[in-house]
């Protein structure tokens, strides 16, 4: 069925992922870049509709380990995907869902949200780069979507 459902089956199976992220997303001025390494293992769940990703890391420079999370699940009858996040850097804490559908090979997903003590909308975004990378990028508007800033880049490569 070409309804959109399979649009991230290509995540499926082991990755090696390279981030590159400011240091503090949750600062509007925050201008320092961190670079780390990390591995993600991603699996299909409620029958195809859905997957789970799980993220591991060793420390960032000058930060601690930490694992996250994500849940993607599709909602045939909207033609759209949720997608919520969640790290142990915030115990107990899910990020609100953010929703959208790829067009055009490129994935687009937004929420509305509130950081820092700030409403900001958040953008997800996906590009497939062959059948053994993809691109994944965070990006948040303090202006209702006039501008936006990226904050979060990961680029993935299938492991062996």
């Amino acid at each position: 069925m070409d309804d959109g459902r399979a649009d991230f089956d290509f995540i499926f199976g082991r990755w090696q992922v390279r981030n590159r992220k400011l240091r503090d997303v949750t600062d509007p001025g925050c201008a320092e870049w961190v670079e780390f390494d990390a591995r993600s293992h991603v699996e299909p769940v409620l029958g195809g509709l859905g997957h789970v990703d799980r993220m591991w890391t060793e420390a960032p420079p000058g930060e601690q380990p930490f694992e996250g999370y994500t849940l993607r699940q599709f909602d045939p009858q909207a033609r759209l995907w949720r997608i919520w996040w969640a790290s142990s850097r915030n115990p107990g804490h899910l990020d609100p869902p953010v929703e959208g559908a790829w067009r055009d090979g490129r994935g687009v997903f937004d929420c509305e949200d509130v950081l820092g003590g700030h409403p900001v909308r958040v953008r997800f975004e996906w590009a497939r780069e062959g059948a053994d990378a993809a691109r994944w990028q965070q990006s948040f508007s303090y202006d209702q979507g006039a501008t936006w800033r990226t904050n979060w880049i990961m680029e993935f490569t299938r492991a062996a």
